[in-house]
């Protein structure tokens, strides 16, 4: 089936009933759940009318403030990421000959296919860092040369209607949960840069009707069995909330913040993301997954001033997610019966996975994510957020990149063998 906006279909009453009961069966028979998942029908009875966009030039971070103390530090980190960002800025002439995506997206599954996967995402991939790489370097050089050219990119993208058309079938989602990461990179590096563009009006509204139709037309499918549910939801939610803020749109910003009310609803106990423990193997990967997504949202959402931190369902916390995320990364064994100790940790390596606690650290000025981040610093993540470490690492944290390639073999091995 493929969706455009011209054939923008209403939602399917029995299709919501059947991925809602799926996703609960799934986790009472799997035996990892304390808890008994939000249907798709509570989530949309859910009230969150308190909740409207109030700022919506807020970005996920104080765009300003961050742009005088990186100009302001002496921190060696900041310092050479500021000058790499500034003075290796990409070429805007370049960037805009980039082909926009216009046919009819289709993407192989990555787990059965990861070459083909890898191939066919990789125009996707040139997207997403292109659009963080400008807003990088225009908070890096503080010049609107680069603010301006982000939101020409975009604009082409736009006039071209490009990404509305995607191959979409419950047993071949991959289009769907790739274009996911590519709306939110793009909502996340517009609004780094918009609310210091003056002029291109029409470039503006154009990109700003752009991206509300994409995350509407992605929004139609609600997925099947857990994608509904689980870490995918988290994704969706997070372009909703930040394109929901651009475009002011408060149904699409209360689409962001249902996520967090789910997942504290499904949340067990001790912290843990039922459907993310389903995974087996890779329930830490999952776990630390959903926060990727759920931390940002957490962000925004209080950049228009709500005390979202402080949610609490059934006495559960976000708080509460984070620290039994951190207690299985640091030993595995702390899953206890919700998954197996062995878990693949292979992801320690990559530092796109960390991308939330630099947010979270810089929010609540825990240093206990020190260690964990230091030879992972500096932390880019090309969708969710961009260059983390340079937008929000208090400059006493770490004064040095660390180059320790045995440090990270050893924490990515530590859990297996444990």
């Amino acid at each position: 089936m493929f969706y455009r906006v011209q054939e923008r279909q209403t939602r399917i009453a029995n299709l919501r009933r059947l991925t809602g009961s799926l996703a609960c069966l799934a986790l009472s028979m799997s035996g990892t759940s304390m808890v008994e998942a939000l249907t798709l029908e509570e989530r949309e009875q859910l009230d969150l009318s308190q909740y409207t966009v109030t700022r919506p030039d807020a970005s996920y971070f104080d765009i300003q403030e961050r742009i005088e103390l990186l100009h302001e530090t002496e921190n060696s980190l900041l310092l050479q990421h500021r000058e790499e960002l500034a003075n290796y800025a990409p070429s805007c002439r370049q960037r805009l000959e980039i082909p926009t995506i216009t046919e009819r997206m289709r993407i192989p599954g990555f787990y059965p296919t990861p070459e083909a996967w890898e191939l066919a995402t990789e125009p996707l991939f040139q997207f997403e860092d292109t659009v963080s790489e400008l807003a990088g370097a225009y908070v890096a050089s503080r010049s609107d040369y680069y603010a301006e050219c982000l939101v020409r990119f975009l604009d082409q993208w736009a006039q071209d209607d490009a990404l509305l058309e995607f191959h979409y079938h419950w047993t071949q989602p991959q289009a769907w949960f790739s274009l996911e990461s590519m709306i939110f990179a793009a909502g996340m590096a517009y609004s780094v840069v918009r609310p210091t563009v003056e002029g291109l009006h029409e470039e503006r509204e154009r990109v700003e009707d752009w991206l509300n139709r994409l995350a509407s037309v992605h929004m139609e499918i609600e997925g099947a069995d857990s994608s509904c549910c689980n870490n995918h939801f988290y994704r969706r939610a997070l372009y909703a909330a930040m394109v929901g803020v651009l475009t002011e749109d408060d149904e699409m910003f209360r689409f962001g913040v249902s996520a967090i009310y789910s997942a504290l609803h499904d949340m067990t106990e001790r912290g843990a993301f039922p459907l993310e423990m389903e995974r087996g193997r890779r329930a830490t990967h999952y776990q630390n997954y959903a926060l990727l997504y759920l931390v940002p949202i957490m962000e925004i959402v209080h950049r228009q001033g709500y005390d979202i931190y402080d949610k609490e369902i059934d006495g559960g916390t976000i708080h509460d997610a984070i620290d039994f995320g951190m207690a299985i990364l640091e030993d595995p064994s702390e899953l206890g019966d919700l998954a197996p100790s062995e878990q693949f940790t292979d992801f320690l390596k990559d530092n796109q996975y960390f991308a939330w606690m630099e947010i979270y650290r810089a929010r609540f000025g825990e240093s206990r994510f020190d260690d964990f981040l230091r030879s992972l610093r500096p932390i880019y993540n090309r969708s969710a957020g961009g260059y983390l470490t340079f937008y929000f690492m208090d400059p006493d944290a770490q004064e040095h990149i660390v180059h320790d390639e045995e440090e990270r073999q050893t924490r990515a091995f530590e859990g297996i063998l444990n």
